[in-house]
């Protein structure tokens, strides 16, 4: 009885640590990943993203687009909930090298490209340094991140401070208030990954919170470099 009873004890645990296996494509889930992380990163930077996308199941998106999704699927865009002037299109690549022919070809896609403002590239591969020429030609700011660097959002790390730009006259109130000039405030790099998460352009100042059950709430200032 007792063999009987350990035996029915370890099909029972096997279910359910089977039942934590994941049996889809690791395409799929790089591409769900990283999907919702860039929905996270701009509904973070203010643009208006449903929380039912950012919600949405692995087992939900792939019912949408498979276990090996198109690219061209996976693109959308966004306006920004304070300045709807500002739109945002973000575009999948493929797994080969991005060449400049590929940029090319992107461009040609893009509708309405009089209203857009900007533009995030997710590649899986390297980018030539022509593709690099020919995104810098975009007339409005393109972003290139790594497939790898969405997989995880960086900004939900616990010992991650909050980060807030801060206005123009915000900006000059505190450089008044400590009688510095902006070169003498910290630096961050604008290729920092938190920069890049939020999209900090070069001379803003941001505001850095610290905070934590065992360290009392810090604030610093950084301006991006």
């Amino acid at each position: 009885m007792e063999e009987n009873g350990e035996h029915e004890r370890e099909e029972e645990v096997g279910r359910c640590l089977s039942s934590y296996v994941d049996e889809g494509s690791n395409e799929s889930n790089r591409y769900y990943l990283s999907r919702r992380t860039v929905l996270e990163m701009l509904k973070d930077r203010g643009y208006t993203i449903p929380s039912s996308e950012i919600d949405l199941s692995l087992s939900e998106f792939r019912a949408i687009h498979g276990q090996a999704p198109e690219v061209d699927r996976l693109r959308f865009s966004a306006t920004h909930h304070s300045n709807p002037s500002k739109r945002i299109l973000v575009i999948f690549c493929g797994p080969g090298i991005v060449k400049v022919n590929v940029i090319r070809s992107i461009a040609g896609q893009i509708v309405n490209r009089d209203t857009l403002t900007g533009l995030i590239l997710i590649v899986q591969n390297r980018i030539t340094s022509q593709g690099l020429k020919a995104v810098d030609l975009f007339s409005f700011k393109a972003e290139i991140f790594q497939i790898t660097e969405l997989l995880v959002n960086i900004t939900k790390h616990v010992l991650k401070p909050k980060h807030q730009v801060l206005t123009d006259r915000q900006k000059q109130n505190l450089l008044k208030k400590y009688n510095i000039e902006e070169k003498q405030l910290p630096r961050m790099l604008h290729t920092d990954a938190i920069a890049r998460y939020y999209g900090f352009e070069r001379g803003q100042v941001v505001k850095v919170t610290y905070s934590g059950e065992i360290t009392e709430m810090h604030v610093t200032y950084r301006c991006v470099w």
